[in-house]
């Protein structure tokens, strides 16, 4: 391995966790460190400064990726959602906080409410503490101009917040309840668990059976899970409870193991506020084989 693979295997975790950040996509994510990687492996001299080098080429590639694909997702078939995350490869005990808080399903769909360069400001600054100096270099702005994409950045992400987050051990709790509510169909057990204006988002992309409509408010909530799971697990349904995008939720598989869907929970308030369950396979491939969600919809319908 010669010295500058060395380097670059070095920064790759960060360099994911980057780029997914601002992608919202695990497969454009490492497009986006492959082609970092090609530039960096084609430049004639070694920068001085590895990290904020490659994290300046990562945010570019990056921030054009995702322009296009702005494109392409408005007209994607229904709710759109992030690719399921189960493990963020980089990890710094310094802004574990930060970093497990960005991750969120919750927090990447604020990120994208903002402009490709407020988002790349805000992931490389709020949550990656590069300083204004890096930050000004990646995206091409002055520093000046820089701060003043930040401040704007977190003034929308915080105008999404909720007000009182739970802490950790309040959220695995309260998730513990409900996987075993879930897992018994106690409608009752899951209504005490949903807030007044608690929602299902299902995003499937077109390509799977999808939810009806809109289903929202505890009681419709509470009475889909109650009858769809149990007879998901008739059809040999099994799931393992599991962090996704750093919060609550399980993978959800077949009976031959692969992959059908995951679920996210986001919780807030001492309440499930949103359930998140994305279904679509192209979303679902970096986890493992995925199933045919057709075939295993037929399987539950018959085992009603």
């Amino acid at each position: 391995m010669t010295d500058r693979t060395a380097e670059f295997e070095r920064w790759r975790p960060l360099l994911l966790s980057v780029a997914y950040r601002i992608l919202g996509g695990v497969a454009e994510a490492e497009d986006a460190v492959q082609e970092t990687w090609l530039r960096y492996e084609a430049a004639e001299a070694e920068p001085r400064a590895p990290r904020a080098y490659l994290a300046a080429v990562v945010t570019r590639v990056a921030i054009d990726v995702l322009r296009s694909a702005r494109v392409r997702r408005e007209t994607y078939v229904g709710p759109w959602l992030p690719e399921p995350l189960l493990a963020d490869p980089y990890e710094d005990p310094e802004r574990t906080a930060e970093l497990a808080d960005s991750v969120s399903m919750a927090a990447l769909l604020l990120l994208e409410r903002l402009s490709p360069l407020e988002r790349a400001v805000f992931v490389l600054r709020e949550v990656f503490d590069f300083g204004y100096a890096e930050v000004a270099g990646a995206v091409g702005r002055s520093e000046d101009a820089c701060r003043q994409l930040a401040a704007r950045a977190r003034g929308h992400m915080r105008e999404g917040r909720p007000r009182f987050a739970a802490d950790r051990a309040e959220r695995e709790e309260l998730a513990a309840r409900f996987f075993d509510a879930l897992r018994e169909g106690e409608m009752d057990g899951l209504r005490a668990l949903l807030a007044a204006d608690v929602t299902v988002v299902g995003d499937g992309g077109g390509k799977t059976p999808r939810l009806a409509r809109t289903v929202a408010g505890p009681d419709k909530v509470a009475r889909l899970l109650a009858a769809v799971f149990p007879r998901m697990a008739r059809a040999g349904i099994t799931y393992e409870p599991c962090p996704v995008n750093g919060q609550p939720g399980a993978v959800f598989r077949d009976r031959t193991g692969k992959i059908l869907q995951t679920l996210v929970l986001d919780i807030a308030e001492g309440s499930v506020q949103t359930i998140r369950l994305v279904l679509n396979p192209d979303k679902l491939r970096h986890l493992g084989p995925v199933a045919d969600a057709w075939e295993v919809s037929a399987e539950v319908k018959r085992a009603r």
